[in-house]
């Protein structure tokens, strides 16, 4: 028997079936984790003094610092293309078509041009114009590397802004309209509320995607997380090598950590969004036998009116 719309509740062979395959793909999993495993023992990479550096004072400081600028760029970056993503999805739909055209060829120009592209194309331009735009020593790969993340997800989050303002009921807007709210009290208090609560975890998912696109910072020579800790690999000699891997590995855990920590938060919001108790609360009927009194008083009048010579009421 069907226990979804979507979904057949498997017979006998499909759950055989199933566990074969969960058990077949959980071994080549392992098989591969002791493969990768081995090769490193083999390249000498679980050697104990390639991960000792890590014990060293000053490999903590780089990669302390490492993690703050790259937190420096993505707090930055992320508010930023949260800004920009409501002002392009509020003008994208706008009444008025000069707006709606603009914001709609700047959201697809920006989407369509690879990440990496515009933070290189900023960057040139930050140094060949840093007079001209006061850009100071490193200053230059900070903002490319801000704005161009600020561009490519701010014209992403204005979709998801735009999906969410769409999502409303089109009766709510009409009987904003009809009880003589203007066009941004309708936006403001009855549009963006609205949209911001019910995508806000596709929100901090794309903020997820802001964090490890901080990345590209390497690219521009930037001292974001991974540049420092590549630049400090090079100049760490282990057993006459430098232990890249281990660097890499660790950059990499990090980065993870940081990610399922905004994606946790991500979770957290949604539960909490659907625990949320909103709303007026319709207080329950009460029936005219639990309260006599009301039909004695009605009574009263009654009588009253007949003594004036009025008309009783029925």
């Amino acid at each position: 028997m069907s226990a979804s719309v979507l979904f057949d509740t498997p017979g006998p062979r499909a759950r055989v079936r199933n566990r074969f395959f969960t058990v077949a793909g959980s071994l080549a999993l392992a098989s591969l984790l002791a493969f990768v495993i081995y090769r490193l023992d083999v390249k000498g990479q679980l050697d104990p003094n390639v991960w000792n550096i890590f014990n060293n004072a000053g490999v903590r400081t780089n990669i302390r610092d490492g993690i703050l600028t790259t937190l420096k760029v993505f707090a930055l970056a992320g508010a930023l293309s949260l800004v920009l993503g409501l002002l392009l999805a509020v003008a994208r739909v706008s009444d008025h078509r000069p707006v709606r055209w603009f914001a709609t060829g700047f959201i697809e120009l920006f989407r369509a041009v690879p990440l990496l592209i515009t933070i290189y194309a900023l960057w040139v331009v930050f140094l060949t114009y840093k007079s001209d735009l006061g850009v100071v020593g490193d200053n230059a790969a900070f903002w490319g590397l801000v704005i161009g993340l600020t561009i490519y997800n701010g014209s992403v989050q204005a979709e998801v802004f735009r999906a969410g303002i769409n999502a409303v009921p089109r009766g709510q807007v009409e009987a904003a309209h009809a009880i003589g709210l203007r066009k941004y009290q309708v936006m403001t208090t009855l549009l963006l509320p609205q949209a911001v609560r019910s995508m806000l975890p596709t929100m901090i998912s794309q903020l997820v995607v802001t964090l490890k696109d901080t990345s590209l910072g390497y690219i521009i020579t930037y001292t974001e997380l991974l540049y420092a800790t590549r630049k400090m690999a090079t100049n760490i000699i282990v057993n006459g090598e430098s232990p890249f891997t281990a660097v890499t590995i660790v950059a990499g855990a990090i980065y993870i950590t940081m990610c399922l920590a905004l994606s946790s938060l991500a979770t957290w919001l949604e539960r909490r969004g659907r625990r949320a108790k909103t709303g007026i609360v319709v207080a329950a009927a009460v029936g005219a036998a639990e309260h006599p009194e009301v039909l004695d008083a009605a009574e009263d009048d009654t009588v009253a009116a007949g003594d004036d010579g009025g008309r009783p009421l029925t």
